[in-house]
Formats: structure tokens, C-alpha cells, sequence
């Protein structure tokens, strides 16, 4: 096993990673910016390395800084986490010709899927069904572009090939907008993600967003670890994450489950990874893939009691899969709370100083954050600084501990959106299951 693996990243992510090498006897290299010298993970790994100033660009974005940081501590790996660089298929390269094992998919992969374009293409060939669509790139031909559009039916949604996070998409209701829409959205693909090729497809008015958790090897094993729903968004971040999803029939869930599986054999993917859909009316339809792992792994490892950083780590030293699929159990329930240091409603980020800190505890309940009282919250990066995971044998008792969780949590100095999380647990829809990912968004246009 590896002896020795650095840490490219920050926060919640970074204190995870390094919790996982420490419980499997690999010493840990953080690094850091000058604006988190102060964090917990820093001062627990075994080695830290300061990598630039605060701002991303020059330091968890730079590539030389964190090669040199892995060179001058005899790492022998490099762990991404989840943004940042960890689906740059420029740096996974970077880190292997450097002599280091990146812990994750190989850079091919990591391009075929960054890729809309070429990642479905890839996913219909595997048997994963899509979203109706183009086919490919959308050409500069204005009869071609009105001809798709009318093919596919109105309303229709412009994606950009290399976009993500939701950014790079445009809804068009009508045909006499469809023209400039494109032209937009490939203006603002090439100012945003240096490739200008975009994609159209089918505009489903009221899915849920729910994912597939993937691990596979480089020896041909691969498993999925059941779904996850992610529909409570705004403006297409995550809020709130549960696995399972709920209201899915389980011949369903099985046969989407081996469908990811089986494109990933077909593809030869590596690592962790996540299939997500787009369901509605009992439908599944592709519409990427994110080669990391995700914020929300934990409600997946509450569910099956598996270590995601843990398998990602063996398989990228080469191990295979010990796990069988007919050993994934799926067993209770888990919900997933992003705590942001923002305003609950207006979403303002809130940076500065936590004053009083006090976190929840009792069964089922899980904690990972970086932050803790007097901890300065930087005004650099993403506002989250933590996440509350409640797990119960039934969809009802997480929600109940959930409740109780986020009814006992404090944060203060800063604003954070905890009273939302409050709201949302209280919700009757959410209690129902299965909201779309217009829920949170008509909510919250309702309130203010």
C-alpha cells in the first residue's frame, strides 16, 4: 500500500481523506494557502505545505506548487478530492508523468466524460439510455440547428460540451429564440470553459436528479453502491442529498445500477465515479458523469457501510475489487445537509469569525467539518463548511433525527443556512419524497 499520499485540496474534503489514510496507516501531506494555515487538517496531517497565497489560482489550482509539494515530501500519491483539479484531465496526467499515482480515473477518462458530447455517445453505446437530443455538436448551420430543435420539440435545453456545476445551459421555449440561444450559449462556453462546442437536448419540465454510485477497478470489477437523490438544488447546486432515493420500483433501481456497471467495464473506468440522471415517469436519462468523488459519497457509506476514500485509494494502488455486488446491501436510510456559511435565504456568503460552535451528536448522527469555534471562515473559496448526515432504518427516522440534529446545532458570529435545513425537514413535500428539481427553487420564490 502506499506509504505516503498528499492531499490536493481544502476543507471538509481534505479532513476526510486524511481520516481515511490515517485508519489505514498511510502518513498524509496537506497543503494549503496562506488563508488556511489556521484549519484543523493542517495541523493533524503529518506533513503540511504551503502552496501560494489565497487565491485558488495560486494555490489549489497550482499545478507546479503541488507536484513540488508531493516531490519534496516523497509522496507517492496524489488525492484531488472533489473540485478544484480533481476532473482536470490536464493535472491527473500531470501528477502520473511526474512519477506520482493520481487517485482517481486515468486523464483519457476523465476527457471522454468532461465531455458531454463524447461522454453520451460513449453512454449509448454502453446501453445507458439519454436524454432525446442532438447527437453530437450542434453546427453553425441555422436550418440544421431549427430542424433538431423541431425534431426533438419544444422546450428544448442548450448545453455547452465542457460546462458543469450548473453553468453553460439555456432553456428555449420557442423557435424564433432558438437561433440567438445557441449563439449565447457558445459565446459564453468559450469565454467559460475554452471550448465553444454545445449540444441540445429534450427540456424534461419536472424530473428529480438522482445519481448512481459507481467503484471500479483497472482488472475489469466493477459494482454499483445503489442511488442517491439530489433534487432539493438551487439555481443546480445541491442542498440536500438522501440515499436511497426514495419512490424508485427496485427492478428498476437494480437494472439502472448494473446498466452503470456494465458502461463502466465497457469504458475502463477506474475508481470512484457518478452516473447522473435526469428520472421522471419512471424514466432514466443520462446526463453526465462526475470522475470524483462526490460531496454527497456519505449518505452512499451510511447505506452500505463501505469506505468510498478508502476503495478509491486501493484501487488506485492497483487492488481489486474485494466487493461482489450481492454484497452491496442497501440497508435504512441516510440524509445528507450541506451547511453553508451563507444566508439562508438571500444566499449571500457569510464569511468571518465562528464565535460559539456546538455540534449535534446521539445515533445515526454524522459530522464532517473542518471548522470548530474561532475557526475564520475565508472569503476565498466555497461557502460550505460542513455537512450533518443523519441515518435511520426507515426514510421517516433519519428525517426525525435530522430534526432533532439541526435543532441542536450552533454556529454563531457568522450566518449560515441552517434555519433552511430546518425549514426543508419540516416540509411536507420533502416528507412526502420524491420532489423535483423545481421544488426548493419555487419554495424559496414563494417566501421572499
Amino acid at each position: 500500500m502506499f506509504e505516503k499520499i498528499l492531499i490536493a485540496n481544502r476543507g471538509e474534503i481534505a479532513l476526510r481523506i486524511l481520516r481515511a489514510c490515517r485508519e489505514m496507516g498511510i502518513k498524509t501531506v496537506a497543503v494549503y494557502s496562506q488563508a488556511d494555515a489556521d484549519a484543523k487538517y493542517v495541523k493533524l496531517s503529518d506533513e503540511a505545505v504551503c502552496i501560494g497565497p489565497a487565491a485558488s489560482n495560486l494555490s489549489y489550482l497550482n499545478v507546479p506548487a503541488i507536484i513540488s509539494a508531493a516531490e519534496v515530501t516523497d509522496a507517492q500519491a496524489i488525492h484531488p478530492g472533489y473540485g478544484f483539479l480533481s476532473e482536470n484531465a490536464d493535472f491527473a496526467e500531470r501528477v502520473e508523468k511526474s512519477g506520482f499515482t493520481f487517485i482517481g480515473p486515468r486523464a483519457d477518462t476523465i476527457r471522454l466524460m468532461g465531455d458531454k458530447v463524447s461522454a453520451k455517445v460513449a453512454m449509448k453505446k454502453a446501453g445507458v439510455p439519454c436524454v432525446p437530443g442532438s447527437d453530437g455538436a450542434l453546427s453553425d448551420d441555422p436550418s440544421q440547428i431549427r430542424e433538431i430543435a423541431r425534431k426533438i420539440g419544444y422546450p428544448v435545453i442548450v448545453k455547452a460540451a465542457g460546462g458543469g456545476g450548473g453553468r453553460g445551459m439555456r432553456v428555449v421555449h420557442t423557435e424564433a429564440a432558438i437561433i440567438n440561444s445557441v449563439a449565447m450559449t457558445k459565446a459564453e462556453a468559450g469565454a467559460a470553459f475554452g471550448n465553444p462546442t454545445v449540444y441540445m437536448e429534450k427540456y424534461l419540465e419536472t424530473p428529480r436528479h438522482v445519481e448512481v454510485q459507481v467503484l471500479s477497478d483497472q482488472h475489469g470489477n466493477a459494482i454499483h453502491l445503489w442511488d442517491r437523490d439530489c433534487s432539493l438544488q438551487r439555481r443546480n447546486q445541491k442542498v440536500v442529498e438522501e440515499a436511497p432515493a426514495p419512490g424508485i420500483p427496485q427492478r428498476l433501481r437494480e437494472k439502472m445500477g448494473q446498466r452503470c456497471a456494465d458502461a463502466c467495464k465497457k469504458i475502463g473506468y477506474r475508481g470512484a465515479g457518478t452516473f447522473e440522471f435526469l428520472y421522471e415517469n419512471e424514466e432514466f436519462f443520462f446526463i453526465e458523469m462526475n470522475t470524483r468523488l462526490q460531496v454527497e459519497h456519505t449518505v452512499t457509506e451510511m447505506i452500505t457501510g463501505l469506505d468510498l476514500v478508502q476503495e478509491q485509494i486501493k484501487i488506485a494502488f492497483g487492488e481489486k475489487l474485494k466487493i461482489k455486488q450481492r454484497n452491496v446491501q442497501s440497508n435504512g436510510h441516510a440524509i445528507e445537509c450541506r451547511i453553508n456559511a451563507e444566508d439562508p435565504y438571500t444566499f449571500m456568503p457569510s464569511p468571518g469569525t465562528i464565535s460559539r460552535f456546538h455540534l449535534p451528536g446521539g445515533p445515526g448522527v454524522r459530522i464532517d467539518t473542518h471548522a470548530y469555534g474561532g475557526y475564520k471562515v475565508p472569503p476565498n473559496y466555497d461557502s460550505m463548511i460542513g455537512k450533518l448526515i443523519c441515518y435511520g432504518s426507515s426514510r421517516g427516522q433519519a428525517i426525525a433525527r435530522m430534526q432533532i440534529a439541526l435543532s441542536e446545532i450552533l454556529i454563531e458570529g457568522i450566518n449560515t443556512n441552517i434555519p433552511l435545513h430546518r425549514d426543508l425537514m419540516n416540509d411536507l413535500g420533502f416528507k412526502e419524497g420524491g420532489v423535483n428539481i423545481h421544488y426548493l427553487e419555487n419554495k424559496l420564490a414563494k417566501k421572499l
